[in-house]
């Protein structure tokens, strides 16, 4: 890990020592408490993820999903007039952790930033939910607002999709989903360091099995908890979009990798794939950076210009 610089290495011993729990060992009632708690209160929670951005007002709704449910939504609306184009994020977590909360500096980011109006999925987490329980949430939600997001002031025809690992997952897998199932049409999907082979047979698995962060038996114990009384394997191409056959038609795409990543190599063959199927894509891989760098940019010289990257694709696409 010599390639990492010293203040993610600072942070990434913090992290694995106080306050990222240990997946491998947690039980369902352990992972219920800890859910969406990113960083206890007294972490230096500023400089780690980033100042929130003045005049992004934060509310939430609720998105009708099949069979009668309906599932939380976090919306970012700027200062910005609308109609805005719509930004559909999905946060990471293993599958397992997490909530729209944890990504609110970065939504809010993206919102003022692009003028955007964003909206994070609450979606349903293994193992109460295996999978393909989170994957339907997100279709769902992405179809509610492709019929309503003009009434949360939003232009349902300048839609983009947007996820972090976990969530990059559900992003590509979303826009497979949309561009076979009749939309709505995407203008952009935004991978950020995303799990696209769950049968885990890149050789950077191997070469970063030890990573902070992110480590080989936290993706085995996420992996397990997520397929636990599915009807899915690993290498099914409805949770794995690596292994869809035709990646055709599908909308551009920015892929961005870390380095030092368990999942980098994954990430940047899906780009090649999607590329040789004549999608747009851009594809960047940001030395020294480790897995989760997008959520805590101060403690990393590539954070905030990932988030710049990040924000000039989208708003190409979408403007």
């Amino acid at each position: 890990m010599s390639r990492m610089p010293w203040r993610t290495r600072a942070l990434a011993a913090a992290l694995d020592s106080r306050f990222v729990p240990s997946i491998e060992t947690m039980t369902v009632e352990e992972i219920q408490r800890v859910r969406g708690r990113a960083f206890p209160q007294r972490a230096p929670v500023t400089w780690v993820l980033g100042r929130m951005p003045a005049g992004v007002m934060i509310s939430t709704t609720w998105a009708p999903m099949r069979a009668g449910d309906r599932r939380q939504v976090r919306v970012y609306r700027p200062t910005a007039r609308g109609p805005l184009p719509v930004i559909v994020y999905f946060h990471g977590g293993g599958f397992v952790l997490g909530s729209p909360s944890q990504c609110d500096p970065l939504c809010a980011h993206l919102a003022a930033e692009i003028g955007a109006l964003v909206v994070s999925v609450d979606y349903r987490l293994a193992p109460e939910h295996p999978a393909p329980a989170g994957i339907n949430d997100c279709i769902d939600a992405v179809r509610w607002l492709g019929q309503s997001a003009s009434e949360l002031g939003g232009d349902p025809g300048r839609m983009a999709v947007c996820g972090d690992s976990a969530g990059g997952n559900l992003s590509a897998l979303v826009a497979i989903e949309l561009r076979d199932g009749g939309g709505p049409a995407l203008r952009h999907q935004a991978l950020i360091y995303p799990a696209t082979d769950l049968t885990q047979s890149f050789p950077s698995i191997r070469e970063h099995a030890d990573a902070p962060i992110l480590d080989k038996p936290a993706l085995d114990a996420y992996l397990a908890h997520y397929l636990r009384g599915s009807e899915l394997t690993a290498g099914d191409p409805r949770i794995s979009p690596y292994f869809v056959d035709d990646l055709s038609g599908l909308p551009p795409a920015l892929i961005q990798t870390a380095d030092l990543d368990p999942l980098r190599d994954e990430g940047q063959a899906y780009a090649v794939r999607l590329a040789k199927a004549g999608v747009a894509v851009r594809a960047t891989n940001y030395l020294g950076a480790v897995h989760g760098f997008m959520s805590f940019p101060g403690a990393t010289v590539v954070g905030p210009q990932a988030r710049l990257e990040l924000v000039t694709e989208l708003r190409t696409h979408l403007m």
